[in-house]
């Protein structure tokens, strides 16, 4: 592989001046079900949030512990892992900032049933979920989102066990670095540049398989010149004929 030393990825360097009022509001609007606030609404609820900075590799909560609080990231990037009872992890998404982690309609009693880590050094907003319902009550759209939300991604989940469980790990890797492309992709001079860490263990948790088989596949998609890889960082050079292969 090329570049094993050096990395593309734009590392973040957060520091605590760097989550301003500005970029809270600009990152919240992302947000699927703040969308339609207004913007003196939008300042309403981002004064419920608080902000705190992690370092990269710093775990935010555990699957199994109690769920009490929905956060959205700000700068950086999050992974969610899930921890599978015969001891395996299955990395379960990525998300960037503007997307939010961490149950909405989590009641008392609930826990969180994946681990989130961080990929890079990031700062999120958190809010307790007891405020949250606050917000839900106040804004009738931001409740109607909610749930629409909630049902989407349910579909998602079974979709992603559908896949994992019925096609060939050459197609969910296929599939998985399209879908990243489309997510995290930057053009760069090496090809569409997935910004973001990525290890062959977060790509084999991702479909499902081991370290060694999401190796050689992606080995032999960069002899057939399909991307561009090097220590952490992938660069799709044919996302064409990644979705041929992912949809064969």
């Amino acid at each position: 592989m090329s570049d094993k030393k050096t990395t593309p990825l734009t590392s973040p360097s957060i520091e605590e001046h760097h989550c301003t009022v500005d970029l809270r509001l600009e990152k919240l609007e992302m947000v699927p079900f703040f969308r339609d606030l207004n913007d003196e609404d939008l300042r309403t609820v981002n004064e419920k949030f608080t902000a705190k900075h992690y370092s990269e590799g710093e775990t935010i909560y555990r699957q199994g512990e109690r769920a009490t609080m929905l956060r959205v990231v700000v700068a950086g990037n999050i992974k969610l892992v899930s921890h599978t009872m015969d001891g395996t992890d299955v990395l379960l998404d990525m998300l960037k900032p503007g997307e939010f982690f961490g149950s909405p309609t989590a009641k008392s009693g609930d826990v969180y049933v994946e681990t989130a880590q961080t990929q890079t050094n990031a700062c999120i907003l958190s809010i307790r979920l007891a405020d949250f319902r606050k917000i839900m009550d106040t804004y009738p759209t931001v409740s109607v989102s909610v749930l629409d939300i909630t049902t989407d991604k349910l579909n998602d989940s079974r979709e992603r066990i559908r896949y994992l469980s019925t096609l060939p790990v050459k197609k969910r890797i296929a599939h998985i670095l399209v879908m990243l492309a489309n997510k995290f992709g930057e053009k760069d001079k090496r090809g569409l540049l997935i910004q973001l860490p990525l290890s062959r263990k977060d790509l084999a948790d991702m479909a499902g398989t081991s370290s060694e088989t999401a190796s050689r596949i992606m080995s032999q998609f960069q002899q057939d010149d399909l991307i561009t890889s090097g220590r952490q960082w992938v660069a799709i050079n044919d996302k064409p004929e990644l979705l041929r292969i992912s949809a064969e």
